[in-house]
Formats: C-alpha cells, sequence, structure tokens
C-alpha cells in the first residue's frame, strides 16, 4: 500500500492512494490520512484493493503525507551517532536500557519540495536523515512484541537542526523549542509490506541516500538500530495512550562505518572532524543550499519518494 496526499488547499489535503508504478493515483475512501489511521481496522481493507488508477500523478502536488500530527515523537536509536556526539561535546549521559527520545513540533511538516525556512544563516542550519513509523491508536502499557501490530505505515523524515541553538538549550535540562523547527517528509508513506524483506527487526534496513549542493554526502543503512522501532513505540506509550496518527521517528540514520558511507547530518561529519583533526572543516548549510534525500533499496526502488529542498530566509 503506497499512500501520499494531495494538496487542495486545506491544512490536512486530499489522501490518495498510489499505483505501484508511482505514476497514478486513486482517491481514497477517506480525506485525509488521519482519518484512515482512526478507522484504520475497516479502512485499511479498502485501501489495500485498491486495483485501478485512473489519475496522472504529478509529485510536486503533493504535500508530506501527513501535513500535520497530533504527536511527534523522535528518538535516538542509532549508537554509532550518539557516541560519537557525547564524544565531542563531552556530554556523560547516563546509562539507560530505552532509547532516549523527545517531543517536537507536529502542527506542521514540509512538503518533500518545499523551500525551508530559517531566520539566520548564524544558527548552524543542519539537515538530518532519518526514517519513522506512522501507528494507530497504541494503549498505554503496550509492550514491544504487541507494538509491532499498531505500526501502519513507514515514511522517510529530514529532521532539521539548529544547532547554534541545541547546546545551550541541551544544557537547560529542559528541552528542545528554538533548536527544533519543523520537520519534512517524503512523499509516499508505506505499508511495511512494500519494503519486504527491507523491513526486518522493526527497522527500514534500506540505504538513506543524501546529497548537500548536488554532491553525495551520505549513504548510511537503517539497519543498525540498538532499538528498533517497536520498542521505540512500546518507549512512547510507557505512560500515555499514542493517539492514532503519532509519529515516531528513529533519530539520525548512522553507521560505524561512517567514514566509508558518510553522514546523515552535517554534525556528525564535523563531529569525525573534530575527533580526526582536532577541529570542524565543514561549514553548516547557508541560504540557498540544498539537500536530496531518498531511501533506496538493494534493487533500486525507492519506497518513499525524494525530499530535495532549499534552504531559503524566512
Amino acid at each position: 500500500m503506497i499512500l501520499a496526499t494531495l494538496r487542495d488547499g486545506s491544512s490536512d489535503g486530499r489522501l490518495v492512494v498510489v499505483s505501484p508504478a508511482y505514476d497514478s493515483f486513486a482517491l481514497a475512501p477517506v480525506t485525509t490520512l488521519q482519518g484512515a489511521l482512526e478507522q484504520w481496522d475497516s479502512v485499511a481493507p479498502q485501501l489495500a484493493r485498491t486495483a485501478t488508477f485512473p489519475l496522472p500523478l504529478d509529485a510536486s502536488l503533493l504535500s508530506a503525507p501527513m501535513p500535520r500530527a497530533w504527536q511527534w515523537l523522535d528518538g535516538s536509536a542509532y549508537p554509532a551517532h550518539g557516541d560519537l556526539m557525547d564524544q565531542v561535546t563531552g556530554v556523560a549521559k547516563p546509562k539507560t536500557d530505552f532509547a532516549l527520545m523527545y517531543q517536537g513540533a507536529s502542527d506542521k511538516f514540509y512538503g518533500p519540495l518545499d523551500d525551508v525556512r530559517f531566520p539566520s544563516e548564524d544558527l548552524g542550519i543542519d539537515f538530518e536523515g532519518e526514517f519513522g513509523v506512522i501507528v494507530n491508536a497504541v494503549p498505554m502499557g503496550t509492550g514491544a512484541y504487541q507494538a509491532l501490530d499498531h505500526i501502519k505505515l513507514l515514511v522517510q523524515i529530514n529532521d532539521w537542526s539548529l544547532r547554534t541553538l541545541a547546546g545551550p538549550e541541551m544544557k537547560t535540562g529542559f528541552g528542545w523549542v528554538w533548536a527544533k523547527p519543523h520537520c519534512s517528509m517524503a512523499p509516499f508513506a508505506v505499508s511495511p509490506d512494500e519494503i519486504g524483506g527491507e523491513w526486518r527487526g522493526g527497522r527500514v534496513c534500506l540505504d538513506l541516500l543524501i546529497d548537500w549542493n548536488g554532491k553525495r554526502f551520505g549513504a548510511a543503512n537503517g539497519e543498525p538500530m540498538d532499538y528498533g522501532f517497536p520498542e521505540l513505540v512500546a518507549r512512547a506509550a510507557r505512560t500515555r495512550d499514542l493517539v492514532a496518527g503519532t509519529i515516531i521517528g528513529s533519530g539520525t540514520v548512522s553507521n560505524r562505518n561512517f567514514r566509508e558511507v558518510g553522514s546523515s547530518c552535517i554534525a556528525e561529519r564535523r563531529g569525525i572532524e573534530i575527533v580526526d583533526e582536532g577541529e570542524p572543516r565543514t561549514a553548516f548549510m547557508r541560504f540557498g543550499d540544498t539537500v536530496r534525500m531518498e531511501a533506496k533499496s538493494a534493487t533500486g526502488k525507492s519506497p518513499f519518494g525524494v525530499i530535495e529542498q532549499r534552504v531559503v530566509a524566512a
């Protein structure tokens, strides 16, 4: 099942079902993806039975699959990234037996081709390539084994960060506001079966190809999470019910051999430079810079489509 949302002038857009060839679509039986998730058990079979796709698809007319959501929670599930950042910043985090997670801004997700606005180049503008899941309603206390059944859709995310502001906000111990603006999302949300064997262990085992200003920056694979998405969902649901449409991110995709495969954010590249050379050499993004993100399967399939965006002045 491949779902997308057409811009129609409303806040939540018009949900459509996309053909296997990604070149045409049919209108979904419910108007929005949020509405579908709230009625998933009855709506999903109708979506899956869609057999004809009479309308040609123009990807430039697509918003994020969920232009806004009730809840966005982002994890930090890649130890290669976390360990490097801790080494560089000198932050000694307490050892935990669960993934770290914060709650971010969910009232807006940029579409895959939208320009992304920032107030200043001096804020350390950085992209962060991630994978994410969207769940139906998850009861409080749901364990990881049961949480797997609540993962209905997979997505690809660019979790924008402002690094100059992140350090001071982290030190307050009270969470991020300034340092974490709105995220971007690739155009297609897909059911796990769409990526077949590359959805295993509750992980999206695809290469995330990232180009910055037309040059390859990273090609990390999504598999080596220390906690998979079922564990992240269970972590989020420990003391709260999760509403249908909650989006949960993996954190920055990172591999231990990041010197060979590259990185999914600039901060990691700068961290490598600090460790290897004593200081960072790579600057953060400037107005006019572009970033392109595309997850690829072993056969070259691009299940989520492409995020391709330009950084501009607000």
